[in-house]
């Protein structure tokens, strides 16, 4: 790591820092949980949209699009935003437009619209996206810079537990549990096939307007808490940090491509775990929605076991042993039938549970300067999200509504994982 252009937060070993970033890293956690419950209710959103909008398995995967397009839009003016506002400003920034997306979710229900459900979706996005840029950094900064990556694993943690809470209030308040096939919508009149699909839509709104409550209560708190502002500098005392100059760093550059591929083959998984559920081991809605559950508390699981085995196992071993993992359940998710699907996926979600921070970590580590903009990129490569999961859904599409299929396309996505655990994240020699 370049010393000289460390963040001047470095000072584990003082007692009094200690205490001092203790509460606002309680808080930043809390941003963690929020945005989690924000990604894992899109995948009780994606079946019960599929069904409320009568959408085929591409349209229903512009859920996603529409969310992790944002990041991609939104990284660079994110950085900016950071850059001249600083930290606290701009996580109250990120909550505000959060609420704003979340509340739209009541007029599109009310008028069933896709296009404003999307946009909707859109704008949370933008907050994510706002809030992520600024809060994965300051985690990693705020404190001794050899707990980094572990103290980014447990505040991601907390996204686990948003996996598990989603789960939950998506089974229980969203999915209804009903599913006709098109003959059997095809044989109802007119006014009660509508009637059926503006029943689906409303089941959303109370969800999103308690989400979108409890964000603007957050963002209220967060005027009032004292957030240090960590500051990068130079030897001469002013950071030095460009957005283009970021990207000489070598292993930034192979962090962003494992990160695009790592949050693709995340949102796969999840985006589709209830209808593979349904296919691969003949499940009902509400039964899979249940397991989609367990799935988020193994999520919540693996992150803290992942945090704890970070202490013994260096971070680039444990993501490329991971990835491995996930390779062979991916393969048991394409190929097995019954309950073994379903367990190939709640493994997958214990495995994969680490990867998010420990290439985040991995790509910021000894970049100095270049930590804010290098941040930026990394969020920027969320957009994976966007693309992957269309590609997963054009190819089950194409098999005929085949969803085990579907699998092979987060596989290959641990594939580049794999090669940044082994390789990619290597911090280049300075000549």
């Amino acid at each position: 790591m370049n010393h000289s252009a460390a963040p001047e937060v470095i000072r584990g070993s003082d007692p009094a820092a200690g205490k001092k970033y203790l509460v606002p890293f309680i808080f930043v956690i809390s941003l963690f949980f929020l945005w989690g419950m924000a990604h894992n209710l899109d995948s009780s959103l994606i079946p019960h949209l599929k069904k409320a909008c009568n959408l085929s398995n591409t349209q229903s995967m512009l859920i996603d699009t529409s969310v992790f397009l944002a990041y991609f839009l939104m990284a660079i003016p994110a950085g900016m935003i950071l850059k001249k506002w600083g930290y606290k400003a701009s996580m109250i920034a990120g909550l505000l437009v959060f609420a704003a997306g979340a509340f739209l979710f009541v007029p599109a229900a009310n008028e069933l619209s896709y296009i404003t459900f999307l946009i909707a979706l859109f704008i949370i996005g933008c907050g994510l996206t706002l809030l992520e840029t600024t809060a994965n950094p300051y985690a990693a900064v705020l404190g001794d810079p050899a707990k980094a990556t572990s103290r980014l694993n447990l505040a991601a943690s907390f996204n686990g537990l948003a996996a598990m809470v989603a789960g939950y209030v998506g089974t229980r308040f969203i999915l209804s549990g009903k599913s006709y096939s098109k003959a059997e919508l095809a044989a109802m009149t007119e006014i009660n096939r509508n009637a059926y699909f503006m029943e689906e839509a409303a089941s959303v709104k109370m969800p999103y307007i308690i989400l979108g409550s409890v964000l603007v209560l957050f963002a209220l708190i967060f005027c009032f808490i004292r957030f240090p502002e960590i500051k990068t500098k130079s030897i001469d005392g002013e950071a030095k940090g460009s957005f283009i100059g970021a990207l000489r760093h070598k292993h930034l550059k192979w962090a962003v491509v494992a990160q695009f591929f790592y949050v693709g083959a995340q949102v796969c998984v999840t985006s589709s775990f209830i209808r593979a559920a349904q296919q691969g081991a003949g499940f009902d809605e509400g039964t899979a929605g249940y397991y989609l559950i367990v799935y988020g508390f193994l999520f919540t699981v693996g992150r803290f076991a992942g945090t704890a085995l970070l202490q013994w196992i260096s971070s680039q071993k444990l993501l490329s042993i991971y990835a491995i993992v996930c390779i062979i359940l991916c393969l048991i998710a394409v190929l097995g039938s019954g309950v073994y699907v379903v367990y190939a996926l709640g493994g997958l979600g214990f495995f994969m549970s680490i990867m998010f921070p420990t290439i985040f970590a991995l790509g910021i580590d000894g970049i100095g300067d270049d930590t804010k903009p290098g941040s930026s990129w990394l969020i920027m490569s969320i957009v994976g999200g966007a693309i992957i999961p269309v590609c997963m859904g054009a190819l089950i599409d194409h098999y005929d509504d085949q969803v085990q299929i579907g699998y092979y396309v987060p596989l290959i996505c641990f594939l580049v994982i794999l090669y940044f655990g082994l390789k990619g994240y290597k911090i280049a020699a300075k000549s």
